[in-house]
This record gives structure tokens, C-alpha cells and sequence, in this order.
């Protein structure tokens, strides 16, 4: 054995622990409020962030170091002060917007919690079903989406479907399947007060959330949020846009699912599609975006479609494979969107 090699993957070994802690205490950065409490405040010593947090003085004490180590927080040893960049505050202090990234924080102990359930099934096959990870995970995934739901939606996302748009402006009907805690049906909402929006998501607690969103938001009149499946959506005249957003890769019966989405539409009706941004090829996601997406496939995205039987398409599910599961669905027009994203893929389907 090459002893480089050894030493080199022992001290990458450290890194990913590193990596792994320096996720549990930027969890505990955005729980607490510490990264707000510091941003803007320029360089601070452990009694001043004491003081804007309110927090207990050992464990902020122990905290800002370990941020430091990090590269988290830079920090003076000539003032003994800890300084949170206006660059990293934009990323870690911007609840709501749409480059908010604490949301992945808040995800990680909610996937490493269900990590020994996952490691039996691997010897009993099944999963972890949905209800499973528990209230924090529709916290987190509403963290790590609604800023891009709220501010790039309607007015960025949808620009690339002028067709649709006009057909909205004018009173055109919206079903969002999988709607979550209904960002995008809420987006709609405000931005076509013309138009219907339907959301379904099978979670009757996700639901309930939708509706309170919807009402927050002053559209609670116009966006009807169902606790269903497309199985059970009336078709009435049929929709004039249907979106499905970051969960193709999670259905437990894609292709049936799918072609349920395709009858509830018009003839001349668009399917708006987001999946995670994955190459087809393995030897093309060898990068750490494709190394998280893998690791939130096999603890939830996969995880759940193999609890209820389905196939486990896996977040890395790719463009190709995106493409055949429409066109066995029968949909005839298939493109890929040119909207920028290091993280996402969009697509466009019609009969």
C-alpha cells in the first residue's frame, strides 16, 4: 500500500467529520439565531454576541470557536474578536430569500436521524416512510425552497413560458402537485388573481400548513389546498398548467402518477417540471453537490418511494431518465428550460 495515499484519505476522512460537525453547529446557528445575532454587528467578543443572542455564555463561547475553526467566522486573536462576513451572513442570515442556504442545516440532523431505520433496510429492503421524519422535516424543506418559490416563480421561472403566463393572466387553472407547504400555489396566487390554483399533497399536517400559508398570505379565497393524490383530483375542464417541483424522483408510482397528470390537463395544457440538478452519467457526478443529493436520496428521497413499494428513482434521478418516464406517460413534447441554477433542472411537458 501507498502510504501518501493512506495519509492523504485519513486527512479527508477528517474533513468529512469536520464537515459533518460544522453542519451541526450551523444548525444550531440558525435555530438560535446566533448567525442574526452577529450580522451587521462587524467584529464582536464572546460577551457581545452573549448579549445580542441571549444566550447561555459556555455555549455560545464554545460555539464561536468551533465557527472559527470552521471558516465560518473569522477571528482576531490580537482583539479576541469573531467576525461573520456580509458575504457568508448573505448565505447564512437571509431567511426568506431566495439565496438563503440555512435550510440545509436544518435538514441534516433530520436526515442523519432516520440513518439506523435506513441501515436495516438494507438488509430487510422497505424504507422510511415520510410521517417518519417527523414535523422538522417539512421545516426544513420549506426553508430550503420557499425564498426561490416566493421570489423566482412566477416572475423568473414561468417568463420562460410565455404562453402559459398569458393564459393566467386571462383566468387559467394551476394544480400543484406535491405542493408542500404551497409556496408555488401561493406564488401564483399573487401573481395571477385571475387564475385557480389547486394544490394536493397526500400529508394532511403539510396541508394543513399550506392553508395557513395561503391565508398569511391573503389569498386563502382563491387556493384550494387537498390533502390527495392526482388519483383523486377532478378534472373538471382540465388545468391549464400543472407543476410538480422537486418530487418526480420521490413518487411511489411515477409512470401511473404521471399519466395521471397528463389526463387532468387541457389538450394544449403545460407540465412545469423541477428535479435536482444530476447528470446521467455517475463518472458526471463525482462533485459535491451530486455527493449531498446522493446522500438525501438514500436517507429520504429514495427511502420513501421503496417504504411505499415504488421504484426509488433516487434524487440523482438524471434528464434521461426524466425523459422516458413523460414520454411512457404519453407525453409527445418534452424540453429543458434554459434557467440558470447550479442546483435545479426545468422542464416543460405537453400531450
Amino acid at each position: 500500500m501507498n502510504k501518501e495515499n493512506i495519509k492523504a484519505f485519513a486527512e479527508k476522512i477528517y474533513g468529512d467529520m469536520a464537515g459533518a460537525m460544522t453542519v451541526g453547529m450551523a444548525y444550531v446557528g440558525v435555530k438560535t439565531g446566533l448567525f442574526h445575532a452577529m450580522d451587521g454587528k462587524g467584529p464582536m467578543r464572546v460577551d457581545a454576541v452573549v448579549k445580542a443572542s441571549g444566550l447561555d455564555p459556555r455555549y455560545v463561547e464554545e460555539w464561536l470557536k468551533g465557527m472559527a475553526a470552521s471558516g465560518y467566522l473569522l477571528y482576531d486573536p490580537a482583539t479576541e474578536t469573531f467576525l461573520l462576513p456580509e458575504e457568508h451572513a448573505y448565505l447564512l442570515a437571509s431567511e426568506g430569500t431566495d439565496h438563503f442556504m440555512g435550510g440545509l442545516f436544518y435538514f441534516a440532523p433530520v436526515l442523519l436521524g432516520v440513518a439506523p431505520k435506513v441501515a436495516d433496510a438494507f438488509r430487510a429492503g422497505g424504507g422510511v416512510r415520510f410521517e417518519e421524519f417527523g414535523p422538522e422535516c417539512v421545516v426544513a424543506l420549506d426553508m430550503i425552497n420557499s425564498g426561490q418559490y416566493q421570489q423566482r416563480f412566477s416572475g423568473y421561472w414561468l417568463s420562460k413560458l410565455p404562453d402559459v403566463v398569458a393564459r393566467l393572466q386571462n383566468g387559467g387553472r394551476v394544480l400543484d402537485v406535491g405542493c408542500g407547504v404551497g409556496r408555488v400555489g401561493v406564488a401564483i396566487a399573487q401573481a395571477f388573481p385571475k387564475c385557480e390554483v389547486v394544490g394536493v399533497d397526500p400529508d394532511p399536517e403539510t396541508i394543513s400548513k399550506a392553508r395557513d400559508s395561503a391565508a398569511d398570505a391573503g389569498v386563502g379565497d382563491r387556493v384550494r389546498f387537498l390533502a390527495s393524490t392526482t388519483r383523486d383530483i377532478e378534472r373538471g375542464n382540465g388545468f391549464d398548467l400543472i407543476t410538480a417541483c422537486d418530487c418526480v424522483h420521490d413518487f411511489s408510482a411515477p409512470q401511473q402518477t404521471l399519466a395521471e397528470i397528463r389526463a387532468l390537463l387541457k389538450p394544449d395544457g403545460t407540465l412545469f417540471l423541477i428535479e435536482p440538478k444530476a447528470a446521467d452519467r455517475l463518472e458526471d457526478n463525482i462533485n459535491p453537490i451530486a455527493a449531498m443529493y446522493y446522500g438525501f436520496s438514500l436517507f429520504h428521497c429514495m427511502t420513501q418511494s421503496l417504504a411505499q413499494g415504488g421504484p426509488g428513482l433516487g434524487t440523482c434521478m438524471g434528464p434521461a431518465r426524466t425523459d422516458q418516464l413523460l414520454r411512457e406517460a404519453g407525453f409527445e413534447r418534452f424540453e429543458r428550460l434554459d434557467i440558470r441554477s447550479q442546483t435545479n433542472l426545468f422542464y416543460a411537458a405537453r400531450p
